[in-house]
């Protein structure tokens, strides 16, 4: 079985209607816009309602992707959301978007924390590559709202709900993915983690008197951690792609730290202008983190046709990932 080229031919995205601001979030914790800004570049972040579950904004992000394709639902093979915030535990939620969206393909759940995404979308590419499907529909969406503790402000500052997908598909030799690079260090498993709820921590009224059902995160340890592998991920996928940080032209990294991101930029000598970041509006969105930069970036034209791009993402396991790619469909 032969390898074809493969890229995204489509993206969308979906975000709830509600802005938690900075300012809310000072009435809530004892925390300051100018300490939150300061530390993260985070302004404000969006909030599902209750009756808005991770599969609603997958499902929204999906039809969206599907119409900037041009491609018909019935012509998706196979379907992969990206996401700790699953609808439940079981069934997958990627089941119950694919119901949603009338479509008739297989459909699993994928779950690297923030790098879920960079996850998805190099297994996705995998079954296009090989001929065994033509379309794949990957959605990295979330609804951290729900794991977030809003009495601890070290952590509730800093994520927000959305979703992001991707269309990816057969592309003219030269374009499409190039190189990719995971990895992973469950040493650091700990660092951050929602310890409840698994069967290691199953639920009890002790597990929910302890808080263990919220995200915890080491946050001076994963900061470091985040700085070092953000440019080393990108470095080794831009290396299996055969190309160097001087043919890179924009960057999508995980959008988490304004001075994670910074640091990624200086190691693959690339200036602000040559990446993307609105973490001031939709703060941590984990697995919907990527997508929904890369899909704001490619409509105001930042990325065009040709452009080398590098997607690169950190999170919970740890793990890390990054995939290069050549922007566009070719002939």
């Amino acid at each position: 079985m032969g390898v074809r080229p493969v890229g995204i031919i489509g993206t969308g995205i979906a975000v709830p209607e509600r802005v938690l601001t900075n300012a809310d979030l000072e009435k809530i914790v004892d925390t300051t816009d100018e300490w939150i800004i300061s530390r993260t570049g985070i302004r404000e972040r969006r909030v599902a309602g209750e009756d808005t579950p991770t599969s609603v904004l997958a499902e929204q992000a999906a039809r969206h992707a599907l119409e900037n394709a041009g491609i018909d639902v019935r012509d998706i093979d196979l379907i992969i959301v990206a996401t700790i915030t699953p609808d439940t535990v079981f069934p997958a939620t990627a089941c119950l978007v694919q119901e949603k969206l009338g479509a008739r393909c297989g459909a699993f759940d994928l779950e690297a924390g923030c790098t879920g995404f960079v996850y998805a979308l190099a297994t996705g590419a995998q079954y296009v590559a090989t001929g065994i499907y033509e379309h794949v529909l990957v959605i990295g969406a979330e609804t951290l709202s729900r794991i977030t503790d809003w009495e601890d402000r070290n952590t509730c500052v800093l994520f927000g709900d959305g979703a992001g997908a991707a269309v990816i598909g057969p592309v003219s030799d030269g374009y499409g993915i190039l190189g990719i690079d995971l990895g992973s260090d469950g040493s650091g498993g700990d660092l951050l983690i929602l310890p409840g709820g698994g069967s290691l921590h199953p639920t009890s009224h002790e597990t929910v008197d302890r808080r263990m059902h919220y995200i915890q995160m080491a946050g001076n340890d994963v900061f470091k951690f985040a700085v070092r592998i953000m440019g080393e991920s990108a470095l080794k996928a831009l290396e299996n792609a055969g190309k160097t940080r001087d043919d890179l032209d924009f960057l999508v990294p995980h959008q988490a730290n304004v001075r994670i991101i910074q640091a990624a930029l200086k190691r693959l000598n690339l200036s602000e202008e040559k990446t993307y970041m609105n973490l001031e509006r939709y703060g941590n969105t984990s697995a919907a983190s990527v997508p929904l930069a890369l899909h704001e970036a490619v409509e105001g034209g930042k990325i065009t046709d040709g452009s080398l791009v590098a997607l690169v993402a950190f999170g919970a396991g740890l793990t890390w990932g990054s995939v290069v790619l050549k922007w566009g469909r070719g002939n």
